[in-house]
């Protein structure tokens, strides 16, 4: 059951961060190649980052669950 659960995570943060980057990275390079605006060259910086810090954040609690799962199943098995 947890894995299920796991599995919709990072599917549910692949998407997330797939689309912030497709958005990001050419507004990051509209904003640095063709109109020279600090503004938009920032916000698409600001979008490719946030994807990359949402998609590891979602790895660390994927990976951090299945760790406390993991212990669980071992002292259950440890003590009966």
């Amino acid at each position: 059951m947890c894995v299920d659960v796991n599995v919709k995570l990072l599917k549910v943060t692949s998407y997330i961060c797939a689309t912030l980057l497709t958005i990001g990275s050419p507004l990051f390079l509209y904003g640095y190649f063709v109109n020279a605006s600090s503004i938009v060259t920032g916000v698409g910086i600001g979008m490719v980052m946030g994807a990359v810090f949402i998609f590891i954040m979602g790895i660390f609690l994927v990976a951090t669950e299945e760790t406390i799962e993991k212990g669980k199943k071992r002292k259950k098995e440890l003590f009966s």
